[in-house]
């Protein structure tokens, strides 16, 4: 059967349904607009923030099909990307959301996120009645419900879906993405999210998916000061490092940070990912959360003030990794 589209919407369609192994078409409902959505079908899709992440997200929607069109604060970045993807550029995000069906942003605190998506040239101010904002930025909780309940005032979908797997999970579209929102609203979104994911879950209400990002920095934090030290005994101890790497890593010490990055901290390079910059705005906007819900995380907050070193020691660019370079500093 023939995909019916409202005009309102245009005629690109939303995606294809992957829920339940269904391959029929499905009538979704937000608000009080319906949307019918077809297999098989690309979207339309304004993507907010091309930055390390952004850049190769926005590429594999491209790749996939979508109909992209791009906006960045730097223009030349935008037009770079035009210029190696199939998509158009933006000169605002309400240029850049105007008739999408879908407008991802991806950008770097609360206070950009609010740049973009409000105010007369923000995304939201371009947005039509029944399209969806997927907001793939590490922020704070606050304001994912706070945009949420704007973009319901709007009649607009709202998703907080931060990511994990670094540059090179974005790269080579392996991320894993935690969701906050409406049921319906993400099984409408799956589809463009499986461009660039590996693995997708909804963790519940808005908020949800930046909560969960937060547990993720926590986990990273302290399993990388355990790796670090570790690597740091073992250099002090006498032992070959890379050894004691090799043998530890087939037993219950194993974790990803240890396969993927114990060679290059023990070649003392951080250039590797995250940068330590980034980690601690992470680890800010978690440790006010804790202090809003009560958790206690003595650990993190020690992890925070060693990052604070590192910055300390010019190494705000260098991957999280370099809690090592801190311990060798003061080891000498």
């Amino acid at each position: 059967m023939p995909s019916v589209v409202p005009p309102q919407y245009g005629r690109a369609c939303l995606g294809r349904q992957t829920l339940q192994g269904l391959a029929m078409e499905r009538e979704q409902t937000l608000g009080s607009g319906k949307l019918f959505v077809g297999v098989g079908q690309m979207a339309k899709i304004g993507f907010i923030g091309l930055g390390v992440m952004g850049y190769p997200m926005a590429g594999h929607l491209a790749a996939k099909g979508h109909q992209v069109c791009v906006y960045n604060r730097s223009p030349d970045k935008a037009q770079r990307w035009v210029g190696r993807f199939a998509g158009t550029s933006a000169t605002s995000p309400r240029e850049a959301a105007a008739g999408a069906e879908f407008v991802l942003t991806c950008v770097g605190n609360d206070d950009d996120l609010r740049s973009v998506v409000l105010g007369a040239e923000g995304a939201f101010a371009g947005m039509a009645a029944g399209a969806v904002l997927l907001d793939h930025t590490t922020a704070s909780a606050t304001v994912a419900r706070e945009l949420a309940v704007l973009a319901a005032e709007r009649e607009l979908g709202w998703l907080d879906a931060p990511v994990s797997g670094g540059q090179a999970g974005a790269e080579n579209g392996q991320l894993t993405v935690m969701v906050g929102g409406e049921a319906a609203i993400y099984q409408r979104a799956l589809p463009v999210l499986e461009a660039y994911a590996a693995r997708v879950r909804l963790m519940g209400q808005a908020g949800s998916g930046q909560l969960t990002k937060m547990v993720n920095q926590i986990c990273i934090g302290g399993l990388l000061q355990g790796l670090a030290e570790a690597l740091h005994f073992a250099q002090c101890a006498g032992l070959d490092g890379e050894a004691a790497m090799a043998v530890i890593s087939k037993g219950a010490a194993q974790s990803w940070q240890l396969e993927h990055r114990h060679a290059s901290m023990l070649a003392g390079e951080f250039e590797h990912g995250f940068a330590v910059d980034w980690m601690r705005k992470d680890l800010a906007i978690l440790l006010e959360e804790a202090r809003r819900n009560g958790a206690q995380l003595p650990v993190t907050a020690l992890v925070d003030q060693f990052y604070a070193d590192v910055q300390a020691m010019g190494g705000g660019r260098w991957d999280t990794s370099s809690l090592l370079a801190r311990l060798a500093r003061r080891g000498k």
